[in-house]
Formats: C-alpha cells, sequence, structure tokens
C-alpha cells in the first residue's frame, strides 16, 4: 500500500459517510465474502473506538474497532472486527491497521491486556503482534475462531 491513512473516532464522532464505508466494508466481508449471516450491528459499535485506514483516492481499506475494559471480556481491552478491503490485501493495510489499533488501544484505555476472538486461519498473523492462543476454540456464526490474549505492551 502506497500511503495510508489512520483516524480513530468515536462512534458519536462518526459522520454518517464514515459509518456507511464502515458498514458497507464490514458487510462486504463478513456477511457475503465469508457466507455468515449474522447480525453485525450488535451495540458494541456505540461504545466503541473506530478505526478506519484510507488510501489515497479516500478508499476505507482497512478498519477495526476498539473496546473499552469490561465492554466484551471483563478485565481486557479488545479489538475487533478487523477487516481489510478485498482489494487491498496483500498490500500491508492489515498490518499496518492493526499496529496503529494496538498503539491506540494503550493510548485511549492504559496498559491494559487485550484479549481478542481471532478467526483460527489468522493465529499466525495475530501472533506476530504478540497475542498467544488461549487453546479456547469455538465456532462463531459457523466460523472457526480463537481466543487470544496479548499481555504486555
Amino acid at each position: 500500500m502506497e500511503k495510508m491513512w489512520v483516524a480513530c473516532k468515536s462512534f458519536e464522532a462518526l459522520t454518517i459517510y464514515e459509518l456507511y464505508d464502515i458498514m458497507a466494508l464490514r458487510q462486504e466481508v463478513f456477511v457475503v465474502e465469508q457466507n455468515c449471516a449474522y447480525l453485525d450491528a450488535d451495540g458494541k459499535d456505540l461504545q466503541a473506538w473506530h478505526v478506519m485506514g484510507r488510501d489515497e483516492q479516500g478508499r476505507l481499506v482497512a478498519y477495526t474497532r476498539l473496546l473499552p475494559v469490561g465492554v466484551v471480556y471483563e478485565g481486557y481491552a479488545s479489538i475487533g472486527r478487523v477487516v481489510s478491503a478485498p482489494f487491498a490485501r496483500r498490500t500491508g493495510a492489515g498490518r499496518s491497521i492493526m499496529e496503529h489499533s494496538i498503539a491506540l488501544c494503550r493510548q485511549l484505555f492504559g496498559s491494559v491486556p487485550l484479549k481478542i476472538s481471532a478467526q483460527t486461519y489468522l493465529l499466525k498473523f495475530y501472533e506476530s503482534f504478540g497475542f498467544r492462543s488461549t487453546g479456547e476454540a469455538y465456532l462463531e456464526d459457523g466460523i472457526p475462531h480463537t481466543t487470544m490474549i496479548r499481555e504486555h505492551y
């Protein structure tokens, strides 16, 4: 990826256009591409910080949502809805958005441990950021997931 601009906003600060881009990308990948019918609007977006990576044309190429301690896991902050646009894969956009997201978690929530629900095929990707598998594997909406924790950062 040539250049990616990253912005982080609370739900209230999102414009309707940013919210539309976020929901469209999440649906394109998690619902259509992964053929998974699930309720994406789960109520947690309201408490989340939304990390958006855009390319030079202004297109949303990568996204995550950051959740404060206790919203998903007791004692842990979380990074979720990690997604890269299909056209931006293998460009480093996913790696870049995760690096920004981890740094932003520390900025927003302090030095707290992180817990994520990782799609199992991405374990090595998340391990490269210091996450370790808890061994807890399960199906979420028909897709294999594993719980992972990043203790110190």
